[in-house]
């Protein structure tokens, strides 16, 4: 079977057939659980079955969580065909087994490689395999594949990344395909085509405002990835998602800082995808992750990703247009002290500055609900007078009256 395979993927490389990214694919940013920022290379196939079992009990199915990521590490050797197998000793039953389990919840699978010759965790990379591993993951069920940029020396990224998708395509099974090469070449101008996210920074640290210096690289606190990357949301929309790293929401920060974390990636139109060990979770946590009101501002179908509204030293106004002419807006405090605000909304039309989105709440009057309390809070009649505590947020759906 596996000389059959082989064969197949001469013929792909002969025919000159015309790949393309699979469409219909990730037209609300992606939702579910990657394995890394908890567990990192400490991973095998009970974690990622309790995973599945967790995210299903723990109501994060329930509210839209559906991929389940094992990221590095996976990887065991390539037989004398070239053919990879996952490690022997961590996955015993086998990568379709897996998978197979993972489908049974209802539930979809994802697996993670890299364009260089080496993944970052030094198992075998991707390169000048690519066709061979495409059919490979096929073939076990894969529904998502992560594609990272460590050991690519030489390569220029957005043919490397072009090489997979076309890889992808011709093994015939619709797997979304996620760019991770940090956003070092400017993904955001060329990935569209290509991928259905791609990151747009370095790694994200479980830290709300601060840097992990690593020598060469940093990993970057939440408030740091927030402020990169201005002028690239033209770039998101269904399909093709700009993606500020995996969540750190229930690995060590408070529980404030949680809750900004997660409506700072809904509010971006961010792929909402949790870096924690979702089998022992607070119920601040939970709460947190599976907030429906939320997570409905991140899916909403319009895919308009938010933009600084204000933005001052210490103080930001966010504001993410909706469709049915709603409109989600974010009030953040930097510092680390409770901030008093007083907000005019009649002051302060909302005009989108690249798609022309507008709210004149001096002309047209606005419900106002609380997606954190769950509560309506007024209109836009009157100004907003409001406690924002450390680190936090108060976040609102507004609804034309």
């Amino acid at each position: 079977m596996k000389r059959i395979l082989v064969l197949i993927i001469a013929l792909v490389f002969a025919s000159g057939a015309n790949a393309q990214k699979f469409e219909g694919l990730a037209e609300t940013p992606p939702m579910g659980w990657n394995s890394w920022n908890k567990f990192a290379c400490d991973v095998d196939e009970n974690l990622i079955k309790e995973t599945a079992d967790a995210m299903v009990a723990s109501g994060m199915k329930d509210a839209g969580y559906e991929y389940i990521v094992i990221d590095d590490c996976w990887h065991g050797e390539r037989d004398s065909l070239g053919f990879i197998h996952p490690d022997p000793e961590r996955f015993p039953s086998g990568i379709k087994a897996l998978a197979d389990y993972i489908h049974s919840k209802g539930l979809k699978f994802g697996i993670y490689s890299d364009a260089g010759w080496e993944t970052c965790g030094g198992r075998p990379g991707s390169r000048g395999r690519e066709y061979q591993d495409a059919m490979t993951y096929a073939s076990w069920g894969v529904d998502y594949l992560k594609y990272d940029w460590c050991n690519t020396e030489g390569l220029k990224a957005e043919g490397a990344y072009l090489t997979m998708r076309d890889a992808l395509y011709e093994a015939g099974r619709p797997i979304v395909f996620s760019i991770c090469e940090w956003g070092d070449n400017d993904p955001w101008e060329w990935a569209g085509p290509i991928g259905h996210l791609w990151r747009t920074t370095g790694d994200i640290y479980n830290c709300f405002d601060c840097e992990e210096d690593h020598g060469t690289w940093s990993s970057w606190g939440v408030l740091q990835i927030i402020d990169m990357r201005p002028g690239i949301r033209t770039a998101a929309g269904p399909g093709h998602w700009n993606d500020p790293d995996m969540m750190e929401v229930g690995n060590g920060m408070s529980v404030s800082e949680d809750r900004a974390h997660f409506a700072l990636w809904a509010i971006q139109a961010a792929p909402l995808i949790a870096g924690n060990d979702i089998r022992n979770m607070s119920p601040e946590t939970v709460e947190i992750l599976t907030n429906k009101d939320v997570i409905a501002i991140d899916q909403d179908t319009l895919g308009v990703q938010g933009y600084k509204h204000i933005d001052e030293e210490d103080y930001e106004v966010w504001v993410k247009p909706l469709a049915g002419g709603e409109v989600a807006v974010l009030f953040l405090n930097r510092t680390e002290d409770p901030m008093d605000i007083t907000f005019d909304w009649k002051a302060n039309k909302m005009t989108d500055p690249d798609f022309g989105h507008s709210y004149d709440y001096a002309a047209d009057q606005y419900s106002i609900y609380n997606v954190h309390t769950h509560k309506k809070s007024g209109t836009t009649k009157k100004a907003l007078k409001a406690t924002i505590p450390g680190h936090d947020v108060l976040m609102y759906r507004l609804t034309k009256k």
